[in-house]
């Protein structure tokens, strides 16, 4: 017996260091903290996920094409992530065109603000708050930390409720998150936890301290934010979409106020001058709400008549029909064909390819499930020897069928993609958008005497709480009137 007792301990030791090693393989020094942080992918491996999921975003949501904003909020961020414990990383801004109040960040180095969170901002130094939070995420690895402790599915799983507000109408970046069917973007949007938010923004305050910029921005937006919630929660009734602090945290958290108190503060001779006319410039003439221009780079296809759209790969020629639609690409090498019929009995989307179109031997199979509506999709030879995507969608009494035949053997994984992503953004046509765009714009103008709220309220073109309204616009919400030469936004 005494032999295996040896080899058992033996069996054991090994174990014991094999175990160890796995340990200390998914233990790295978070950069920003100095502390170790349970992490199972390289550099480089984070690098790559950050840049696979950036096209994702740029392929899915509409980015603002105001080049000079879009220097500026780069130029911003820039600064501020040189001060951050990451500086080496290639830092990439963008602004979607979208009117919700949000922000977020990817691995490796993406930073995205919607333009509707620009708009409720007052300053420089409160738009790089924000960038500052959400670089915090990234110098922390916050999005790395949550995948290797296996939360990255359920943290992205929260953002069902941003989702579910298309439902209200409200729910812009959820139906475009719902498109771009990333896990790594739709973590970002719904956070990472109370004390992963504390973190980012105590090194944001951090960050802001070494730009220049006044730490105490940091609770001015987290202000801003709180507002929001309150108007949406007791006035109009829905519910907040921002992902950061302030949908755990009361107005005057005190560990909020230590982290920003910690950072320490800025002397007059370290504290930017920023020129408030700046900023002024690149928010003024903003679109207010919904932007649903129904044209542009992301070839966007509308059919009214059967009330959906999707959009087809840039650049491709669209021929339709009043039931159907062909997308070609230039050269010949994929195409992509949408026919509506009318749905004759209640089965599933697979049935229906089986039985129906008589595909049996369906390859790379799987279900659809976006905005709502079911659908199943599959890959097969077709009968002219071409490789083709062929996919089912429910909406409403039709079911739309998508032939989509690639002809260059050469790309078919490439185009298989593309095709693929493309019928991932078939979608009812919402509401608004049908309405199309409010048209109102962000001005800018000076308070003279006597103003009044209300009197301003009475003028505005907005519909629905037009006193709320502009009150949050202008950071007076609920309370509070501006003085005499101050600059407020107003809606034209």
């Amino acid at each position: 017996m005494k032999p295996f007792a040896v080899v058992g301990k033996t069996k054991i030791a090994i174990l014991g260091a094999l175990l160890a090693a796995a340990s200390l393989q998914g233990c790295a020094i978070n950069p920003a903290t100095g502390q170790g942080n349970l992490v199972l992918m390289t550099e480089n491996r984070e690098l790559e996920i950050g840049k696979e999921e950036h096209e994702k975003v740029l392929a899915s949501m509409r980015v603002m094409e105001d080049e000079a904003l879009n220097a500026y909020v780069t130029e911003v961020g820039q600064r501020v992530a040189a001060t951050s414990h990451r500086p080496d990383l290639e830092y990439t801004f963008t602004v979607i065109d979208s009117p919700e109040i949000n922000a977020f960040a990817l691995p490796g180095g993406y930073v995205y603000i919607n333009r509707g969170l620009l708009l409720y901002l007052k300053s420089e130094d409160e738009l790089a708050a924000v960038l500052a939070h959400e670089i915090g995420h990234i110098t922390a690895r916050h999005a790395i930390q949550q995948q290797a402790r296996g939360r990255l599915a359920n943290t992205a799983a929260t953002v069902g409720g941003v989702v579910a507000a298309v439902a209200t109408g409200s729910g812009y970046i959820g139906s475009e998150l719902a498109q771009i069917g990333s896990i790594w973007a739709a973590a970002g949007v719904s956070g990472f936890g109370r004390e992963n938010e504390l973190e980012a923004d105590s090194l944001g305050a951090e960050y802001l301290r070494n730009a220049g910029y006044n730490p105490r921005a940091m609770i001015d937006v987290l202000s801003v934010l709180k507002n929001q919630e309150d108007f949406n929660v007791r006035v109009a009734q829905r519910q907040p979409t921002y992902h950061g602090l302030f949908t755990t945290h009361p107005r005057n958290d005190i560990r909020l106020q230590q982290a920003v108190a910690q950072a320490g503060t800025v002397d007059d001779a370290q504290l930017r001058e920023s020129d408030p006319s700046v900023f002024r410039q690149q928010i003024d003439g903003l679109p207010f709400g919904e932007n649903t221009v129904r044209t542009g780079d992301r070839n966007r296809y509308y059919q009214d008549l059967l009330s959906y759209t999707m959009v087809f790969p840039d650049q491709w020629e669209i021929r339709e029909t009043p039931t159907t639609v062909q997308a070609s690409a230039a050269d010949g090498s994929a195409s992509i064909r949408v026919e509506a019929q009318r749905m004759q009995e209640n089965k599933e989307p697979r049935l229906f390819i089986r039985e129906n179109l008589g595909i049996e031997d369906l390859q790379r199979s799987e279900a659809l499930s976006q905005y709502r509506l079911l659908g199943y999709t599959g890959t097969h030879t077709n009968e002219s020897g071409h490789h083709e995507r062929v996919a089912a969608i429910y909406l409403g009494p039709r079911v739309f069928v998508f032939r989509a035949q690639v002809t260059d053997p050469e790309k078919v994984d490439e185009l298989d993609r593309l095709l693929l992503s493309s019928i991932r953004t078939f979608r009812a046509i919402q509401m608004n958008e049908r309405a199309g765009s409010t048209g109102l714009q962000v001005r800018y103008v000076q308070v003279t005497t006597g103003f009044d709220w209300a009197a301003l309220a009475a003028r505005s073109p907005i519909s629905q709480y037009p006193e709320e309204t502009l009150r949050l616009l202008n950071g007076y919400y609920p309370i509070g009137t501006p003085e005499p030469g101050e600059w407020i936004k107003i809606l034209q």
